[in-house]
C-alpha cells in the first residue's frame, strides 16, 4: 500500500503535492501497488490550497495559471475517485478547503477524533473548486432514493449552507454529522493508530473485491431553486449577516449547485459541475474584494468580512 504524505508549511496544497498524488495514481494504474492512503502525522493534515500562489497569480492577471491549477486539482481528485485500486483518506487536526476536497474523492475516510474540517473557501472570497462543491452536490442527491419523486431542494440546501457559511466540524463525529463525510466512514479516537487503520481499511477493500464507484446520477435544479437560494441570501444580507461580496459568492455557489443555465431536471455529468466550479473560482479571483480577503488571511490568519 502506498502512502501519500505531505511535508510543507501547514501542508498547503500546491503543484508539488498535486504532482506527487498524480505519481501515486500512476503507480496504482501500472499495478505496482494494490492501494493508496492519504496520510501524514504532521501537526495538521492540510490547511487547504496555497493562497500565496493564487494571490500572486491573481494580482498579475495570470488567469490561465489559476485555471490550470484548478483543473490539476480537480483532475487528480477524479483520477483517485475512479482509480482501479482503492484510495483511503486519513484527515486529522486542521483539514480545510483543498484538504477536505482530496478526502472527498477517496473511497473511504478514517477520520481522527480530533479533526477540525470544513470547506472554508468563502472566508477568502472564493468557492471550493477542487471538486468540493461537486462532491457535496453528489452526496446531497444520493440521499434521494432512485425513482422517488422527492424535492431535491432540502437536500442540496444543506450543502449550500455548509459552503456559504464556511461551517467547520470540530470533531470527527461532527464532520460526519455536517455531511462532509459519509456515515459509513470511520471515526478513530486514537490518532496514533490512524495510519495503520487507514492501511488496514485499504487492504480490507481489496480483499472484499474492490471495484471503482459508478458515476453518480446528477441533474440540474433549475431556475426555481436558484431563485429560492437567492431569496435566502437576500434575507441574510438585509438582516446584516452577509455583505454584498458574500452575496456575489453565494450567487456563484447557487448557480453551480443548480446546474448553471440548464433547464430543471436536465441531466449533468460531474465534469459539467467541475467546469462551473472553475469558472466561478477564476471569476471571483478577479475581484478586488476577494484579493483583499486572501491578503488579510495570509497576513493575520483570520477571515476579512468586506
Amino acid at each position: 500500500i502506498l502512502c501519500a504524505e505531505f511535508h510543507c508549511k501547514m501542508n498547503a496544497i500546491g503543484p508539488d503535492i498535486i504532482a506527487s498524488l498524480k505519481a501515486g495514481v500512476d503507480l496504482l494504474e501500472a499495478d505496482k501497488f494494490e492501494g493508496m492512503i492519504l496520510a501524514n502525522q504532521g501537526p495538521h493534515f492540510s490547511a487547504g490550497a496555497n493562497l500565496m500562489l493564487v494571490l500572486g497569480a491573481a494580482m498579475q492577471g495570470q488567469w490561465d495559471f489559476i485555471e490550470n491549477m484548478v483543473h490539476e486539482l480537480q483532475g487528480v481528485g477524479m483520477r483517485m475517485k475512479y482509480c482501479p485500486k482503492p484510495v483511503v483518506g486519513a484527515p486529522h487536526h486542521y483539514t480545510f478547503g483543498g484538504g477536505v476536497e482530496l478526502n472527498l474523492h477517496t473511497d473511504k475516510v478514517v477520520i481522527a477524533g480530533e479533526t477540525y474540517a470544513g470547506l472554508v473557501e468563502v472566508g477568502v472570497g472564493v468557492i471550493p473548486a477542487g471538486g468540493g462543491t461537486k462532491e457535496l452536490l453528489v452526496r446531497a442527491l444520493e440521499n434521494i432514493p432512485a425513482n422517488v419523486a422527492a424535492d431535491p431542494f432540502p437536500f442540496v440546501r444543506r450543502a449550500f449552507e455548509n459552503i456559504a457559511t464556511a461551517k467547520v466540524g470540530t470533531s470527527g463525529a461532527e464532520v460526519v454529522e455536517l455531511g462532509y463525510f459519509r456515515t459509513t466512514d470511520i471515526v478513530l479516537p486514537n490518532f496514533d493508530h490512524q495510519v495503520q487503520r487507514a492501511k488496514d481499511v485499504c487492504l480490507g477493500l481489496i480483499k472484499a473485491g474492490y471495484t471503482p464507484p459508478k458515476p453518480p446520477r446528477l441533474y440540474a435544479l433549475g431556475e426555481t431553486n436558484l431563485a429560492a437560494f437567492r431569496a435566502a441570501v437576500w434575507g441574510m444580507q438585509q438582516a446584516g449577516f452577509a455583505s454584498e461580496h458574500d452575496m456575489l459568492i453565494s450567487e456563484h455557489l447557487a448557480r453551480i449547485l443548480c446546474g448553471g443555465d440548464r433547464m430543471q431536471g436536465a441531466p449533468m455529468t460531474e465534469q459539467d459541475v467541475l467546469d462551473l466550479e472553475c469558472e466561478a473560482f477564476v471569476s471571483l479571483c478577479g475581484t478586488e474584494k476577494t484579493q483583499a480577503r486572501i491578503q488579510h488571511m495570509l497576513a493575520t490568519g483570520k477571515p476579512l468580512r468586506n
